[in-house]
């Protein structure tokens, strides 16, 4: 282990001792549920513990509420992403209706996609899925959109790239 890493988890085990309880009760008054106050709390920890460089925050409770509260959006658009998927999942006949093995499987799917897609444009997002899922060309989505076929390309071509870049990462 380096001096950098042992620092810091020196320097997140201080922050663990001096502010989890208040951490999670901060998560616990904004969720308004104890166990993913307790869950996020750890995760906001355990984000922490990934970083390459230390901390040195000057205010610790300012700095922990930003690094939770980026984690609890990412909850509640994956609560969200999830909800969307059993509601067009509930629209399918039975007989269509995939195994809980596969909803599994799709479901993390999506959600790997969401990350991949994350920090883009909406309207970038939206061209790629509509070349991606609905297999329009780019003509139809520059209509869709209401957009140039030449922005249609540079989306296209910026959206995979942020889906490579992100399947490159550790």
């Amino acid at each position: 282990m380096s001096v950098t890493e042992n620092a810091l988890r020196l320097e997140v085990g201080m922050l663990y001792t001096d502010h989890h309880d208040w951490l999670q009760q901060w998560l616990k008054r904004k969720l308004g549920d104890a166990a993913q106050a307790a869950d996020l709390a750890q995760d906001t920890f355990l984000r922490l513990l990934t970083r390459e460089e230390l901390i040195a925050a000057r205010e610790p409770r300012a700095f922990l509420t930003t690094v939770a509260q980026r984690l609890v959006f990412n909850h509640h658009r994956r609560q969200t992403l999830e909800r969307a998927y059993l509601d067009a999942l509930a629209c399918l006949p039975p007989a269509q209706s995939p195994s809980p093995e596969q909803r599994a499987l799709l479901l993390e799917t999506l959600f790997e996609i969401d990350a991949m897609l994350d920090g883009l444009p909406l309207v970038v997002r939206r061209a790629f899925l509509l070349s991606q899922l609905d297999g329009m060309t780019q003509a139809e989505i520059a209509t869709e959109l209401d957009i140039s076929l030449a922005t249609v390309k540079r989306y296209l071509v910026k959206a995979a790239a942020q889906c490579y870049f992100s399947m490159s990462l550790p």
